[in-house]
């Protein structure tokens, strides 16, 4: 992820964003799991996925990752890190070769939008398009193979 001056004032860009390794071949710490669940109009959906909680884990995120589990990803909460108000977010692929689906989260745990089958490294913003509160990122296709929409509920544990 990486923070630059907008516009509108400060502009959050997510790395589609882990643990293990660094984009340097450092190791990084194991990331805390937690189970997510998400509501669907076909049932509920169980994943476990790692979190991001500070500006640092936020940035990193998924990048480097070719691992990532059927039914995991990374939570990114709260969002903005450090918390506050909700606002806006955008991510976008730098540095991450696998697809992903990018959940955007709204306060009351519902989701705003779905970017499913995030491409690979490509650098183009992807946004919220309104305020929210989490961002959770599953391996690419798995929102629509699950029948996950916009309005299904999203709850974790510690949150």
């Amino acid at each position: 992820m990486i923070f630059s001056a907008g516009l509108g004032g400060l502009l959050l860009l997510a790395g589609a964003c882990h643990h293990g390794t660094d984009g340097n071949g450092n190791t990084t710490a194991p990331a805390k799991a937690v189970a997510v669940t998400i509501r669907s109009g076909n049932g509920a959906h169980a994943f476990t996925v790692e979190t991001a909680r500070t500006a640092a884990e936020q940035e990193q995120g998924l990048m480097f990752r070719t691992d990532i589990p059927r039914n995991g990803g990374m939570l990114f909460a709260p969002y903005p890190p450090g918390g506050g108000a909700p606002q806006r977010a955008t991510f976008w692929m730098k540095n991450t070769p696998s697809p992903l689906d990018i959940i955007f989260i709204r306060p009351d745990h519902t989701i705003a939008r779905i970017a499913e089958n995030a491409v690979p490294f490509d650098q183009t913003p992807i946004s919220s398009d309104e305020p929210v509160s989490a961002v959770l990122e599953v391996k690419g296709g798995r929102t629509s193979a699950l029948g996950i929409t916009a309005g299904d509920k999203v709850d974790w544990t510690g949150g």
